[in-house]
């Protein structure tokens, strides 16, 4: 086999963890997953966008340690069985690579994950290797991200949170029989295990910190997972019902829906077209309304009769049409959780509300100064100098708020 050299690896290994969603830049063009390769680009590879606990967004370098991996994944266009070219960093390529990029002021962290070689031990000790040189022998400051084995020992996984600011382990599918279907020798049960000795892990170092100032930290960020969607026929509501055990089970601070996209050389079990794009985003707008707006996953799927979001409307503003009884509300006297049920109204804007009424009874215009949904909300609200009227119940107001269908150009070749 021919020696590839370092920038050969980059552009393969780079191009390789774009799969991956736990860390990615939201709101640009996501690219085919066949065909296309380069680094540095947000859409794809190369360099991806994270948040820091305290919020700042992060540049990182975002690759795999190597794309090798024996597991035989259908989904996964590293599975063994996958025709593509194969690369491997060394524990000291990546570290170096890290510190270049991190000197030229090109990143502030590292996003490392891996297929598994060897076996899973193996794998994760070259990943928490390269944390620990970079700690311990280059006292390396920046944000570091690793992805962690589930098979892997539970002593790699404390040696990794030692070095880490977050860890990830990928929940993969939406429901335990997905799981089955497409990646047989990953164990469901073995993945929520682990989480559960990670969240223990997370809890009881920051549970001896409250009591020693200087005891170490352990993945301060938290942990994170992923799962994709389209490739079996699990419905947004088996997506986020498993969401809502993540969070509420494991303390997870994210979980990332990544939609499946046509890979090379792909089983026939696998669908032939990627589900719209448009479906994940609505799904990370549900998970919104599950972690910060007080909704539950049956009030946000209830009206749908085959489980999935209505792609051509947010998720809360579909919840309020089929609950119109709800509404208007007056955003003078409304409690902050009924509040949060405008749509249109964002909980920034909600704080500001119940700030700003403590002195003054609050018009259309005041409320359109605080929020920037205000046009999507005049159907449910009241203020000081605004009624909707029969608007709340019109027969046609999904209508006023798709979008408008687009028109072709007389010099359109579509």
């Amino acid at each position: 086999m021919r020696k590839l050299n370092l920038q050969k690896k980059l552009e393969i290994l780079a191009d390789a963890a774009k799969y991956d969603a736990s860390c990615s830049s939201s709101g640009s063009e996501r690219r085919s997953s066949v065909g296309g390769k380069g680094i540095g680009s947000t859409e794809g590879s190369g360099i991806c966008h994270a948040y820091a606990p305290d919020g700042r967004c992060i540049s990182l370098l975002k690759i795999l340690l190597t794309n090798y991996c024996k597991y035989d994944c259908l989904y996964c266009v590293n599975r063994v069985s996958s025709n593509v070219q194969r690369a491997r960093f060394t524990v000291e390529e990546v570290v170096k690579l890290t510190l270049d990029f991190y000197k030229r002021n090109y990143i502030e962290g590292l996003f490392l994950s891996s297929g598994i070689i060897r076996d899973a031990d193996y794998t994760m000790e070259q990943v928490v290797e390269v944390a620990r040189q970079l700690r311990e022998v280059h006292d390396f400051r920046g944000y570091i991200h690793l992805k962690t084995i589930p098979e892997a020992s539970p002593e790699l996984l404390e040696k990794a949170g030692l070095y880490a600011d977050r860890l990830s382990i990928n929940i993969e599918m939406p429901t335990e029989a997905g799981l089955q279907k497409l990646a047989p020798e990953k164990d469901r049960p073995n993945i929520k295990r682990m989480m559960a000795r990670l969240r223990l892990n997370i809890d009881g170092f920051k549970e001896e910190r409250e009591k020693i100032r200087k005891a170490p930290k352990f993945a301060p960020a938290g942990q994170s997972t992923q799962m994709i969607v389209g490739a079996d026929n699990s419905a947004d509501k088996d997506v986020l019902s498993t969401s809502s055990t993540l969070y509420s089970s494991y303390k997870m601070k994210r979980v990332y829906y990544s939609a499946f996209s046509p890979i090379p050389d792909a089983n026939k079990a696998l669908p032939l077209i990627k589900p719209p794009l448009i479906r994940e985003h609505r799904l990370y707008q549900a998970d919104w309304l599950l972690r910060f707006y007080g909704f539950n996953v049956d009030e946000i799927t209830r009206n749908q009769p085959d489980g999935n979001l209505d792609l051509a409307i947010d998720p809360k503003l579909s919840w309020a049409l089929a609950n119109r009884h709800w509404f208007p509300v007056d955003v003078n006297t409304a409690s902050k959780e009924i509040l949060l049920r405008i749509p249109g109204i964002g909980s920034k804007a909600v704080g500001k509300i119940l700030s700003a009424r403590r002195y003054q009874r609050l018009r259309l215009e005041d409320v359109t100064r605080l929020s920037n949904g205000v046009k999507k909300a005049m159907p449910f609200m009241i203020a000081e100098n605004w009624q909707p009227g029969a608007l709340t119940d019109s027969p046609n107001l999904r209508e006023r708020f798709l979008p408008p269908p687009k028109q072709l150009s007389l010099f359109s070749t579509t």
